[in-house]
Formats: structure tokens, sequence, C-alpha cells
């Protein structure tokens, strides 16, 4: 199973989208600094996820969820 998850940094008052096959170890990961782009956000929460079957069906709604469109959804669903 595989999972696209957004996360939330209340701190910078951003976003990040990211999939991996182990949700908790991944936030553990970036509320542990050990991502680039999210070193500087922590706390980080979860505020969405969807599971998958495929890693390609995954990396493809990832890649939505990146896109303008998939932002602007994101935009409406979760108002920052």
């Amino acid at each position: 199973m595989y999972f696209v998850y957004v996360l939330w940094s209340d701190k910078l008052k951003k976003r990040y989208v990211g999939y991996t096959d182990d949700r908790q170890k991944r936030l553990e990961q970036h509320n542990a600094g050990k991502t680039l782009f999210t070193s500087q956000g922590n706390p980080w929460i979860v505020i969405h996820s969807e599971a998958y079957q495929s890693l390609m069906e995954t990396r493809e709604r990832e890649r939505f969820l990146k896109s303008g469109v998939g932002r602007k959804w994101l935009d409406e669903k979760f108002p920052g």
C-alpha cells in the first residue's frame, strides 16, 4: 500500500505534498528535519492522505496535487 499525503506547517503557512509506503515513519522524518524542504517548518501535521495499491497511481496523484489544478483543489479543500 502506498500513500499520497499533504502536510501543513503553521510556522511557514505552507503545504508539502509527498508519497510514501510508511506514513508514520515519513512524518517522523519530516518533523526530525531529515527532509531539506520541510526542515524549517516543524511541526508538520497531516491534513490529507489517500491510499493506493500501485506506486504508479500514487505518483500520478502526487503529480496532480503538485500541478496548478491540484494546488487549486487543495486550496479549496484546505484553505490556509
